[in-house]
C-alpha cells in the first residue's frame, strides 16, 4: 500500500523542506522545451473529483503528466456516483485498474481519510469538506 497524503500533518519537517527545495527544479521546467521529469514514469495517478474545481484538477493533471505519470480524470458527473456509488465504492472499483495513486476532492470532510482506509494505494486529498 502506498503512502498517504492527508493533512500537512502527515509530513513531517524534513519532508516538507525537500518539497519546498524541489520548487527551483519544478520552476526551471517551465523555460524548458520538454516540460518533463522521469519522477513517475510507469505510474498511474487517479484524479477523483467529486467537487468542479478546474484550478485544482488541472494542477493535479499537469502535475503528473510532468512528472510522466499516466494520468486519468474522473468527474462525479461521469462516475456511477451519478447512480448512487459511494465514495468507497469508487475507490475500490478503481483498484482494478492498479492506480499508484488517487487524488481525491470531495465535499465530504473526510472523505479522503476515509478512501484511504478502503483502498490499496496511496490517495492524496485535493480538498474534502
Amino acid at each position: 500500500m502506498g503512502r498517504h497524503l492527508i493533512s500537512i500533518a502527515d509530513l513531517d519537517a524534513p519532508e516538507i523542506v525537500r518539497i519546498l527545495d524541489a520548487t527551483d527544479q519544478h520552476r526551471a521546467l517551465a523555460d524548458q522545451p520538454i516540460k518533463k521529469l522521469t519522477t513517475l514514469r510507469g505510474r498511474t495517478v487517479i484524479n477523483l473529483f467529486f467537487e468542479n474545481s478546474t484550478r485544482t484538477r488541472t494542477s493535479f493533471e499537469l502535475a503528473a503528466k510532468r512528472l510522466s505519470a499516466e494520468a486519468i480524470n474522473i468527474a462525479s458527473s461521469s462516475s456511477s456516483a451519478t447512480k448512487g456509488e459511494t465514495l468507497v465504492d469508487t475507490g475500490k472499483n478503481m483498484m482494478a485498474m492498479y492506480p499508484d495513486a488517487l487524488v481525491v476532492r470531495h465535499s465530504y470532510g473526510g472523505a479522503a481519510a476515509m478512501l484511504a482506509a478502503a483502498v490499496d494505494c496511496a490517495v492524496i486529498n485535493a480538498g474534502d469538506g
